[in-house]
Order: C-alpha cells, then structure tokens, then sequence
C-alpha cells in the first residue's frame, strides 16, 4: 500500500487540504511539520533534489510529487 509523507507546516492552507484529500481518499499518511521539526528550507530542497520555495512538499513512498496541484493531478 502507498504511504505519502507531506512535508509542510500548520499555517498552510495547502498543506491541510493535502491531508484532508488523502485522509478522503482513505490513504495512509505522515505529516511532517517543518517548523517543528526545525527543517529549513535549504534541507528540505536537497531531501527533493532541486530549490524549494513552498509547501507543501509531498512524496508517495520514496517517490517524490510536487506541491498539492501536482498531488491533486495524480489523482485524475
């Protein structure tokens, strides 16, 4: 079964619509809040392996999928 990892933090909208359409679509996922966990940006764009300006930043098991458009887009 697919897990998806978000990475993300609580003042984004797009990061709790991201979580609201896996937890509809009855998927299995982990949030991951970046200010908690004291992740900067700059780690978190060579986690992805390329620049990062926002998040949500979302993977499917290892695989990486972009922002909440491109999770939505997976979907169709």
């Amino acid at each position: 079964m697919s897990r998806y990892t978000i990475f993300g933090h609580d003042a984004c909208g797009f990061c709790h619509r991201a979580k609201q359409l896996l937890e509809e679509k009855g998927l299995e996922y982990r949030y991951v809040d970046i200010h908690k966990e004291g992740i900067s940006q700059d780690a978190l764009s060579k986690l992805i392996g390329k620049e990062v300006q926002t998040v949500p930043q979302i993977f499917q098991n290892k695989d990486y999928i972009g922002g909440f458009d491109d999770l939505t887009a997976s979907f169709l």
